[in-house]
């Protein structure tokens, strides 16, 4: 049986999200911080990391069923625009 191949570093995660131009989603944002916390976690002191893991949790948490409607881009990779388009927050257009 053959082994399964080491997860990514952060920074190669970093590069290929870079070179996809996904660093601006919330949840790759996510996967790549938690890719970093778990390099960091024998060089943290237990009650630290402890605390990052919580700051994560939280913050993912906060994105709620971001992926709703999205399902398609988000699990899938392939991205549709929005059948509406909204004017941007400000805007002589916003209602």
């Amino acid at each position: 049986m053959s082994e399964a191949s080491p997860p990514p570093s952060s920074a190669d995660l970093a590069r290929y999200l870079e070179a996809r131009g996904e660093l601006s989603k919330p949840w790759m944002l996510q996967m790549l911080r938690l890719a970093r916390l778990k390099e960091e976690k024998d060089t943290l002191d237990p009650d630290t990391y402890l605390e990052r893991v919580r700051e994560a949790h939280s913050d993912l948490m906060k994105l709620g069923a971001f992926w709703e409607g999205r399902e398609a881009e988000v699990f899938g990779g392939v991205y549709q625009p929005p059948s509406l388009i909204e004017p941007l927050p400000g805007s002589a257009d916003d209602r």
